[in-house]
């Protein structure tokens, strides 16, 4: 299988590094267009499980929390590709940088934390996690977000959610020094951290997961994985751009289906991770992932559009920072004591459908 797909994805690359031109040339075809867009979306989803799974290879060899951390920063890595290539060919995505981070808090702190505490209430009941890891992480992403996201809207030197260049270089090494020290605590000298509490059940995943392959082998596969979905992401940025604009529908639905594309495998290791009672790894996952998209992206973003020349907006609407700012003090309550149970994750998951109603109905 692994062969299958890699075989697939280069395929797909040197097609369309031959005649791709000629297709994207044609777009005007909806018939066209939406082959093209189903192919490249199924081969680049198809990719980011192939990470995912070298990723998890690498994690039960190396432990936590070097094994989501890998994972996330393989996730994290497709989605600033993906952005880059939508920013840079596109004609109308000065937002899209900050629809895609926004679309990936909502869909993972609030569409997966709800579906995934429910689905651990119902099997386990109540679950534990490590207090210090989940606060570790939020202490972090709060105020990532809130300058990311939420500042621009309130500086003066610009009127539309955007930032001058010296806003934009400041916050960009701001932001990558608050990341990097982050990352220094979480694989140094607060590791424990980050390590599941429940040593048994772990113990158990690790040694019935662990198979054959050497790190070099799996690394080499991952490395394989990631790069036709950058080689591929220029040629879905151009018809994403183009479908869009053609139905007139939501810019922010672009985010959506980026984050969809890059996080739907990665959450579906997080879902399997809490049915085997393994919710400090998911909370890894989750959380780190939200971590390392708005600390590597908000500063790849700006640097896009200084380099190109483009308008950046990462200024959130009105109610869209009224659910940035539910979503995390709901995440501090939720995290914040020993155990989670059902009604966390029913409400996480209420907020993450007004989210939905709202892209459709601003």
């Amino acid at each position: 299988m692994v062969w299958l797909r890699l075989g697939v994805a280069w395929a797909t690359v040197a097609a369309f590094a031959v005649l791709g031109g000629a297709w994207l040339a044609d777009l005007g075809s909806p018939l066209l267009a939406a082959g093209l867009f189903a192919w490249l979306f199924s081969v680049i989803l198809w990719s980011a499980f192939g990470v995912v799974h070298e990723a998890e290879a690498l994690a039960d060899r190396l432990g936590e929390p070097y094994g989501t951390l890998i994972l996330t920063l393989a996730i994290v890595m497709i989605e600033v590709a993906l952005v880059a290539a939508v920013m840079l060919g596109g004609k109308q995505s000065t937002s899209l940088g900050r629809d895609t981070m926004f679309a990936v808090i909502m869909i993972v702190m609030n569409g997966l934390v709800g579906v995934g505490l429910i689905l651990g209430g119902l099997r386990h009941h109540r679950q534990n996690y490590n207090l210090d890891g989940a606060g570790a992480y939020l202490a972090v992403i709060i105020p990532l977000t809130v300058i990311a996201l939420i500042i621009p809207n309130f500086t003066r030197s610009t009127p539309d959610g955007s930032l001058t260049r010296l806003q934009a270089v400041s916050f960009s090494v701001l932001t990558v020094a608050l990341y990097g020290i982050f990352l220094l605590l979480q694989t140094g000298r607060h590791r424990d951290f980050f390590a599941e509490v429940n040593l048994r059940v772990a113990e158990a995943a690790h040694g019935a997961s662990a198979g054959s392959g050497s790190l070099a082998r799996h690394a080499g596969l991952l490395i394989a994985s990631i790069l036709p979905i950058v080689l591929l992401s220029k040629s879905l940025a151009a018809i994403l751009d183009h479908g869009i604009a053609a139905l007139g529908a939501p810019q922010a639905l672009g985010g959506v289906l980026i984050a969809a594309i890059v996080f739907t495998p990665e959450g579906i290791s997080a879902l399997k991770a809490i049915r085997r009672d393994e919710l400090q790894r998911a909370i890894n996952l989750c959380l780190g992932a939200v971590t390392s998209t708005v600390g590597l992206t908000v500063p790849a973003v700006l640097v896009v559009g200084l380099v190109s020349g483009q308008a950046v907006v990462l200024g959130l609407a009105p109610a869209e920072m009224a659910l940035l700012a539910m979503t995390l003090l709901l995440s501090v309550l939720t995290f914040s004591r020993q155990g989670t149970t059902v009604l966390e994750g029913a409400v996480h998951l209420v907020v993450f459908l007004t989210y939905l109603v709202l892209i459709f109905s601003p």
